[in-house]
């Protein structure tokens, strides 16, 4: 992409990420000016990988590296997401971790750094351990499972390094 004229929606797409990153990177320096960085756990994520709307094409900037897949894809690069924690002296900068997570588990996690019992029948974990650096700690792998009723239905279901795609479940096909 460096080589060739960029097409409106890339323009667009570059734009708005440009836009975010700066904007981050305000609320990053506000809360260091504050000095309250030690008290601050900041998390970034998305919802869904790389998408097609707006006339942007997912493959431009090579959004979703070498997953396949994009928004709305159950495969690896439509559900697989980066979350990036941002907590000074008590995430090491730099840390990588493979612990599988999803939204659900947001509520525990911060309920569980606040000391505060999450609500009984949540289907979400603390990752407060993986965000310590304590991974031995973090619960065993779990099934996560995913349904899509968009370009005719799509179920998901993965435990450990297992993973198994059903298309078009509404059929009764397998």
């Amino acid at each position: 992409y460096k080589d060739r004229p960029w097409p409106e929606s890339e323009k667009a797409f570059a734009a708005m990420v440009t836009r975010l990153d700066a904007d981050i990177g305000r609320i990053v320096a506000r809360v260091r000016e504050l000095g309250l960085e030690r008290e601050t756990l900041i998390l970034f994520s998305s919802d869904n990988g790389p998408h097609g709307e707006g006339g942007h094409d997912p493959k431009f900037f090579q959004s979703s590296g070498n997953l396949r897949g994009m928004k709305r894809d159950l495969y690896e690069g439509g559900i697989r997401v980066p979350l990036i924690a941002w907590w000074p002296g008590r995430i090491p900068a730099g840390k990588v971790s493979a612990q599988v997570g999803w939204f659900a588990d947001v509520l525990p996690t911060l309920a569980d750094l606040a000391g505060a019992k999450p609500p009984e029948g949540l289907d979400g974990v603390s990752l407060v351990p993986t965000l310590l650096g304590k991974e031995r700690e973090q619960r065993p792998p779990r099934y996560l499972y995913w349904e899509f009723y968009e370009r005719g239905s799509a179920q998901a279901v993965r435990f450990g390094n297992w993973k198994a795609i059903r298309k078009l479940m509404l059929t009764g096909e397998i």
